[in-house]
């Protein structure tokens, strides 16, 4: 059916009047950027989540990191079927099934999963950035509270809160059956619930609960927290010619997590200001409906550009991921074979190669085995002279990312 066709059929209400600009806008953001940064996305977070979940990756940041990543290709997914899809028709009169059939039937449901994995994605990261600032200022308590059981019970609780915070989502649209009297052609079409949507729910929940819970909370803690790390991450670069090769690899893993924290500002900037505009503005929102598209890719860029990351700053990640997907990589290239000064026994010890060399790895080890459980290990601390001073560098060696997501707007 070509666009001509398509405007003269049955059409719901909210298509009545809209410019062949605003769909052609819609087109481009939409229809072509976001699926096509969507697709990629889905694939590189299916990768992050394979090599995050090898065994030598294995600890409680990366547990968080699986979590996610799964919150990422949630929310993906659903900004390509409620976003992506639907901006193709309106444009070039395909996919006109979808449109009207199969998409305003997916809206009621995936439209609250997308805002749960969206806050899931906010909070997670927070949880993230949190478990780093404890061992970088206080290291001894991170063996305690940094553990794979504790990442797994944040991973539910912040699910919980999310399904919770997210429950009203679930009753604000509804699905209305239009029909065409003379065609009898007959159409699905999506509208908000006004009975459930009165003003109080709209600029309390809506507006500033949104703003306050999603963005000021989440992005001044983010903030706070992660200037401590910079600032310890700046005073190791101030040492790094007397740094060991491995301390300059762990170095360069505390700057993927600061990548990693400075695209998700830089890509969530314009969802902050249009929600803030949405509170303050009011009705005259409507005229800055560009806005909330290039918003919405800026959240689908940052929701898929965390594979790249991980492998551009992250050595072990790369390393495994060449090892899984790379045929004919040597033995070397393995994390097994790979020339390291150090290594990370079963117990969460780290114990030098040396040690291995002068034949006193046996006792170590014994040790380590002594230990009935993994815990973190701190390694080079720094003279104690000020309370974030205890900081080693290899306890920056993962990092958080938010996902934080704008307004998912019918």
């Amino acid at each position: 059916m070509n666009s001509t066709a398509a405007a003269a059929a049955l059409e719901c209400s909210t298509d009545v009047g809209v410019s062949a600009r605003d769909k052609l806008i819609r087109f481009v953001v939409h229809g072509v950027m976001l699926n096509a940064i969507g697709a990629a996305g889905l694939l590189g977070n299916a990768l992050a989540v394979l090599v995050l979940s090898r065994p030598q990756m294995r600890s409680s940041i990366n547990c968080l990191l699986v979590g996610l990543a799964a919150c990422d290709t949630l929310l993906i997914l659903t900004s390509v079927l409620l976003f992506g899809l639907t901006a193709v028709y309106p444009y070039t009169g395909a996919l006109r099934y979808y449109y009207y059939h199969v998409c305003p039937r997916l809206t009621p449901y995936a439209y609250p999963l997308a805002n749960v994995a969206q806050t899931m994605s906010v909070y997670l990261t927070l949880i993230v950035t949190v478990e780093r600032w404890v061992a970088v200022c206080h290291p001894f308590r991170a063996k305690a509270l940094c553990t794979s059981s504790r990442a797994r019970w944040y991973v539910l609780g912040t699910a919980v809160f999310a399904f919770i915070y997210n429950a009203p989502k679930f009753l604000e649209a509804e699905v209305v059956e239009e029909r065409d009297i003379e065609t009898g052609e007959v159409i699905y079409c999506v509208q908000a619930d006004m009975r459930f949507r009165n003003e109080t729910y709209v600029a309390v929940y809506i507006h500033w609960m949104y703003l306050v819970v999603m963005y000021i909370v989440p992005f001044s803690l983010l903030a706070a927290l992660n200037a401590r790390i910079v600032r310890q991450v700046r005073r190791a670069q101030a040492e790094r010619a007397r740094l060991s090769r491995v301390q300059r690899r762990e170095l360069g893993l505390a700057t993927m997590l600061l990548v990693v924290v400075l695209v998700f500002f830089l890509c969530n900037l314009l969802p902050l200001v249009t929600n803030a505009f949405e509170v303050f503005l009011g009705d005259a929102f409507d005229n800055l409906d560009p806005l909330v598209k290039t918003s919405n890719l800026l959240v689908t860029i940052n929701s898929s550009v965390n594979f790249v990351i991980y492998v551009i700053f992250g050595e072990k990640f790369k390393r495994i991921f060449l090892k899984l997907f790379c045929a004919g990589r040597t033995r070397r290239d393995s994390p097994e074979h790979t020339r390291d000064d150090s290594f990370a026994s079963g117990a969460g010890e780290r114990v030098s190669l040396r040690l291995l060399r002068n034949g006193t790895l046996r006792r170590s080890r014994g040790a380590a085995g002594r230990r009935r459980s993994p815990a973190p290990t701190v390694y080079y601390p720094a003279p104690p002279a000020t309370p974030c001073t205890e900081v080693s560098l290899a306890s920056l060696e993962h990092t958080s990312r938010t996902n934080g997501a704008s307004r998912l707007h019918f």
